[in-house]
């Protein structure tokens, strides 16, 4: 049963990741000014990779134990906004929206980390890195926003 959940939860987060395909950075991202902490372009797919994998078995983990409603309904919310945050940021190039996305995704895998942990400390510590990676993608998105002002006020395509 263990590695049936595994799969479902990894598909979840194939799922999320695909929006990274659907809305790739492009020419307007790196025309953008970044934070100097900004990673090179091959460490993010080998992170999500990684991350996902986590991810998947610390749900696979707390979907077997009882009681653990909230902390799959945590899980479900914090993926849903992962996958959201690509299409906001690159698709719609919503700097400062981006930020309000990435701000309730680090509140909601915070959530789900501790809502785990109650269940199964593993579980919780698989979270720990999501969590830190998280964090520092909101350093990036908020470093973007400080760095291009004109570009956050004023997202292309949106001029009236």
């Amino acid at each position: 049963m263990f590695w049936l959940l595994f799969c479902i939860f990894f598909a979840a987060c194939l799922g999320a990741g695909a929006t990274g395909g659907l809305f790739p950075p492009g020419a307007w991202y790196r025309g953008l000014n970044k934070p100097w902490f900004t990673p090179p372009d091959w460490v993010f797919p080998v992170t999500w990779i990684t991350l996902y994998v986590c991810m998947s078995v610390a749900g696979a983990r707390v979907a077997l134990l009882e009681g653990s409603g909230v902390a799959l309904a945590f899980w479900s919310l914090q993926i849903a906004l992962n996958g959201l945050w690509t299409p906001v940021f690159f698709g719609l190039k919503n700097i400062r929206l981006g930020m309000g996305v990435v701000g309730l995704l680090w509140f909601a895998v915070l959530s789900c980390l501790l809502a785990m942990w109650q269940l199964d400390a593993v579980a919780g510590l698989l979270f720990v890195p999501y969590l830190i990676w998280v964090s520092i993608a909101s350093a990036l998105n908020a470093g973007v926003w400080k760095l291009n002002p004109e570009m956050a006020r004023e997202p292309p395509g949106t001029a009236g």
